[in-house]
């Protein structure tokens, strides 16, 4: 194989951004520079005025920085003919960038390339007096349907606990066993956060204080507390730089700070949560990584560690079902985006900069899976200390078709409705004293079709839905519709 067209990892960079009281703090764009200065020495330095190849992960924090990544360039001293900026901040862009990045040297249209993002919410909201706090949920609001909306099925902490409670109904579980399955793989996560470097929280917390709610451990969305939720209130900034093996030779990069990338995969969801097929599987995140797996000639035995996106405990569950990872290992290298740090679209970047330095360390192959939107986008890639998961041809990592054919039918979806239903899956809000605010049902009516409904936070259903007496996926009950068009669940 041609080491001109091998791709190899040489620098990786985090930054932590901790300003003192009174002090602003660095916005995004800060972040990213400095990320990658830090990535550049790690690879021995002079790198980035030979870019060929800037991929920056958009950013919330500050939107009036718009497109940073010609900026960003120039502040590096480079001029690459491959200058760009992803649309949005999805939590699997710094995967699939790396996946292009390493398709573009595969196919000898560049020899160097660096990812980056970054992340400023502590700092937007200090400067704005608290405006930035709901970043992410008005960011999301604006592509929400307005029948999400009315309901308040909207950001990511409202439609995540959906996919929970059905998917612990469909793997046989208790609401116990589901919560206690979530509180360990938390309490792992922080324990490897306690170890790793770049993490934002480094200090372990059992699984019971994951698991009870309290003061500091506010339930959230039913069944989530504040702790198994992803922690967006930081200033983080990662990056790395990618080039070909033939390119580090010639630098002089020692073979022991090589890590070679791999055979990658994605595909997505319809973007549109309430008509698909199911809310207890996605066939994206399966086929993604199973494909990851496949393409690089390599078993889960053979993975000696993995991130597994955490932006809620639905995710890694779905994933190591989906290629059998132990309930027992850790899914993170980097400490999860609770522990960790959750900059938004960027929390990847930083278990890319992670997962090298572990591999760095010891161990021969790790499994990257990151997942966008609301479990919308997912993308897979192997990274490696063995020379030869690198040397592949270039690759279509696309694999859309096998996903589509894994996937049912989409499903219709009612925005007016009354008569029985059957419960699909649930939530239920709570206010920052812990009370019910209101719960919402998503129901299927007798010909399957699919509907919301609201129940009153005083309502006796809430204690049905969160008691834990009885499974309410696939309890019977009634909607109303109100003289407001709301449709209300009776039971």
């Amino acid at each position: 194989m041609d080491a001109s067209r091998i791709p190899v990892i040489v620098g990786v960079g985090q930054i932590n951004d901790r300003p003192d009281e009174g002090e602003p703090g660095l916005d995004s764009f800060e972040l990213m520079h400095a990320a990658l200065r830090i990535a550049d020495d790690d690879a021995g330095g002079g790198w980035l005025s030979r870019l060929q190849s800037l991929a920056v992960v958009a950013q919330l924090s500050f939107p009036e920085l718009g497109d940073v990544s010609r900026r960003l360039a120039d502040a590096l001293g480079a001029a690459p003919h491959h200058c760009v900026q992803t649309k949005y901040p999805m939590g699997d862009s710094p995967v699939l960038l790396l996946n292009e990045a390493a398709k573009r040297i595969a196919d000898g249209d560049i020899q160097i390339a660096a990812v980056v993002g970054g992340e400023a919410l502590r700092t937007a909201a200090k400067r704005a007096a608290g405006a930035a706090q709901n970043a992410v949920r008005d960011s999301a609001a604006r592509s929400a349907r307005p029948g999400r909306q009315r309901y308040g099925i909207v950001a990511p902490t409202d439609v995540y606990p959906l996919y929970e409670n059905a998917c612990r109904a469909a793997w046989k579980q208790t609401l116990a066993e589901g919560q206690r399955e979530s509180a360990d793989i938390w309490s792992r996560m922080s324990t490897v956060a306690a170890e790793s470097r770049g993490a934002w929280l480094r200090k372990p917390v059992a699984a019971d204080a994951i698991l009870t709610a309290s003061a500091d451990n506010r339930p959230i969305a039913f069944p989530y507390t504040k702790l198994m939720i992803a922690n967006s209130s930081v200033n983080q900034g990662a990056g790395f730089i990618v080039t070909s093996l033939a390119e580090a030779r010639s630098r002089g990069i020692s073979e022991d700070r090589l890590i070679y990338v791999g055979a990658g995969a994605g595909a997505r969801e319809p973007g549109d949560v309430l008509v698909r097929d199911r809310l207890d599987y996605s066939a994206s995140l399966d086929t993604s990584l199973n494909s990851a797996l496949a393409f690089n000639k390599l078993s889960i035995a053979d993975i000696n560690c993995a991130e597994l996106y955490s932006c809620f405990p639905c995710m890694p569950k779905l994933a190591r079902r989906a290629i059998g990872w132990p309930e027992d290992r850790a899914v993170t290298v980097f400490g999860g985006l609770t522990f960790g740090g959750g900059p938004v679209g960027n929390y990847m970047s930083h278990a890319i900069a992670a997962m090298a330095d572990t591999l760095r360390e010891g161990g021969a192959h790790g499994l990257l899976f990151g997942n966008g939107g609301f479990a919308t986008t997912s993308h897979s890639i192997i990274v490696s200390r063995d020379p030869a998961i690198g040397a592949h041809a270039a690759h279509d990592f696309d694999v859309q078709p096998a996903a589509d054919a894994q996937r049912g039918a989409a499903v219709t979806f009612l925005d007016d409705y009354a008569g029985p239903a059957t419960i699909e899956t649930y939530t239920v809000f709570y206010n920052r004293a812990g009370v019910a605010k209101h719960g919402v049902i998503v129901a299927r009516t007798p010909a399957h079709e699919r509907f919301l409904a609201y129940v009153p936070g005083d309502d006796a259903m809430i204690e049905t839905l969160t008691s834990g007496d009885v499974e309410p996926v696939g309890l019977p009950g009634n909607a109303t519709r109100m003289d407001d068009g709301l449709i209300v669940w009776r039971s």
